[in-house]
């Protein structure tokens, strides 16, 4: 997704926007703040239960500066701040909270059923793969165009690297397919007409494995202002939650079929 160069990240085509070629997307995004704030990530023991960014302005395709600092730092409870600026400008902002992971308290409790789906092939190439999509009873594809419909969607994903050269860690993953909530949530039979104003995710405990899973979960809207809410998981079952709040984007509607072939992505092999 970047190319680190002295100390400045530089946007590749992988990260590029499908609403503007001179802006980046926002998994790009989301997954760059996520990696800033774990480099004050405690050392074991704890859970980044909740990540949120704050997608106010465009972050462009230009040379990104970031800016993170420890903002609470307790036994229990660590949370951090980064920014993300351009031309002395802060573009995006986000925040972890790290919860000290234990034992689970004592007693019964409700829980709702989960029954998201998960594809019978594994995504676990060393640079990531193109995503897998399902829509209702469908069966999972690598068409970007398999969505453009009303029913309720699922996607798969393995993230590729977010720095050249550095591996993908598991809250960089979380944070990456985060993003997409929209994705699962606002598109619709004429495409996507939202854009992500923030992403948040909560977080019980981390992914296992390359893979990571968003199933939606609610699409609320009004007056062009959206609230999006999906279930992340893996194979082991769910993650925690996704939500993201949007605005109405109808005159610049992304059709995904076509931004992927704009863009010559390939889907994976389903053999």
């Amino acid at each position: 997704m970047f190319d680190a160069v002295e100390g400045r990240y530089h946007a590749t085509e992988l990260s590029v926007s499908a609403w503007a070629r001179n802006q980046v997307a926002g998994p790009g995004v989301c997954g760059l703040l996520a990696r800033e704030l774990e480099t004050h990530a405690p050392e074991h023991g704890f859970v980044p239960a909740r990540f949120t960014v704050d997608l106010f302005r465009p972050v462009l395709t230009e040379p990104i500066t970031l800016h993170s600092q420890v903002i609470r730092d307790g036994n229990r409870v660590r949370v951090v701040d980064a920014s993300l600026v351009q031309g002395d400008q802060v573009r995006a902002r986000a925040s972890v909270m790290y919860l000290a992971a234990s034992e689970q308290p004592p007693g019964q409790v409700w829980q709702a059923e989960h029954t998201a789906p998960v594809p019978a092939n594994v995504l676990d190439g060393p640079e990531g793969d193109p995503p897998l999509f399902k829509s209702g009873d469908m069966d999972w594809t690598g068409d970007f165009g398999s969505g453009q419909n009303s029913e309720r969607k699922s996607v798969w994903h393995n993230v590729p690297a977010i720095v050249q050269g550095e591996p993908v860690t598991p809250f960089q993953r979380t944070a990456f397919v985060g993003d997409a909530t929209s994705l699962v949530c606002n598109w619709g039979t004429e495409g996507v007409g939202y854009i992500n104003s923030d992403v948040t995710v909560t977080l019980s405990r981390l992914p296992h494995g390359h893979e990571v899973g968003l199933h939606a979960v609610n699409h609320v809207a009004s007056a062009g202002i959206v609230v999006a809410t999906a279930t992340m998981y893996d194979r082991l079952g769910p993650l925690g939650t996704t939500v993201v709040t949007g605005v109405s984007n109808a005159r610049r509607q992304v059709d995904l079929a076509a931004f992927a072939s704009e863009r010559s992505f390939s889907a994976p092999s389903l053999s």
